[in-house]
């Protein structure tokens, strides 16, 4: 059986206290570490949002400028072949399944390029009949030649499918481990390939060396300690740092919403402690961006927005389709930012934010 490697296992950090004063001396630290993110992440900085507001902040602007980077997702299929407790596409959920055509899917993607976006994010559930290796790189394909930025969030692959998929013009790869913790892991995963937590675990460093440019990755916030949780997300970052040191690397923060299954987090986590979570983590990685979707309200993502969070969806849906009129009616979970694209930019212009829908890099890459 494996076990841990050595760079995840977050377990030493877990029964250390930390004072106010050491809060105060992580708070001013000029080489930010993981003894710093513990401290930051501890329940002695609950007290000090303040001042790790304020040097979030000048550190995002430092970095990223007042800019927003602004993508949108696009879930192509609700078909799963897996088990997940929380998630209302999961295989013994009674829902209506789609997959897009690629008649619909090139709609859908057109209509939310006329919307000026320049970056999508694809998504499926688990591997499925209906949508398989050769069926996501066809989307890719399609997307490719309307995006600069063509992203993914679906299922775990080996290296040389990640590369077939790259050579079609996919960019990156997002894939959140959904919890570090092994053990919650296994229950949380009933069945289905998506129950082996070293082959998730091991997928963005495969899509990394398969010729991904970008890795986001994330763990889902209330189904195991969080503060377990983040720690060792902060370990997987440094490791694909340092081992893909010529790759981008993002960072998410998604909390379990509601969905059809009717699923009660275990281990909620409120505003205020995300709030917490994401200066602590801009505080420690000061430049690799951080997004926050639209999972989150409309209040406290006006709040986050450069205080922290420099990259945001919006204007999303979680059904397969529904941006050109041919959605389905159930999404995988609730989205509580409903605002259009144009009020969300009015919102960021009237925080001095720059809405920014076109990644220049893409211009780089080259498309089948």
């Amino acid at each position: 059986m494996k076990t841990l490697p050595d760079w995840l296992n977050p377990e030493p950090w877990l029964n250390r206290t930390f004072s106010a004063s050491e809060v105060r001396q992580a708070l001013s630290a000029e080489a930010p570490d993981e003894t710093t993110l513990a401290a930051l992440l501890s329940p002695a900085a609950a007290d000090f949002l303040e001042p790790m507001a304020a040097r979030a902040q000048a550190l995002t602007r430092r970095h990223f400028g007042r800019t927003i980077q602004l993508y949108v997702p696009l879930y192509l299929s609700s078909y799963c072949s897996g088990g997940c407790a929380y998630c209302g596409f999961a295989a013994d959920r009674r829902t209506d399944r789609h997959a897009l055509t690629f008649e619909s899917a090139a709609k859908e993607l057109d209509a939310i390029h006329a919307m000026g976006f320049e970056e999508v994010l694809l998504l499926t559930g688990e591997r499925s009949s209906q949508a398989d290796l050769d069926y996501l790189r066809e989307c890719v394909r399609l997307a490719a030649h309307r995006f600069h930025n063509v992203t993914i969030e679906v299922f775990p692959m080996a290296e040389e499918e990640y590369r077939s998929l790259a050579e079609a013009g996919c960019t990156g790869v997002t894939l959140y481990q959904e919890t570090y913790h092994p053990g919650t892991y296994d229950l949380m995963h009933r069945w289905g390939p998506k129950k082996d937590f070293f082959r998730r675990l091991e997928a963005p460093a495969q899509a990394l060396a398969g010729g991904m440019r970008f890795a986001g990755i994330g763990a889902l916030l209330g189904l195991a300690d969080p503060r377990y949780d983040m720690l060792a997300l902060y370990r997987h970052a440094r490791y694909l740092q340092k081992t893909f040191w010529q790759a981008g690397l993002a960072l998410s923060f998604p909390r379990i919403r509601n969905e059809e299954g009717g699923f009660i987090p275990p281990h909620p986590v409120d505003e205020k402690m995300l709030a917490q979570i994401i200066f602590a983590f801009r505080i420690c990685l000061p430049d690799v961006p951080l997004a926050l979707s639209t999972r989150e309200g409309a209040a406290f993502r006006d709040g986050m927005a450069g205080l922290g969070i420099n990259k945001m969806s919006i204007a999303s849906k979680t059904t397969v389709g529904g941006y050109g009129g041919e959605g389905s009616k159930e999404g995988q979970f609730d989205i509580s930012d409903a605002r259009s694209l144009d009020e969300f930019c009015a919102m960021l212009r009237t925080k001095r934010l720059e809405p920014v829908f076109k990644n220049w890099d893409g211009v780089y890459r080259l498309t089948a």
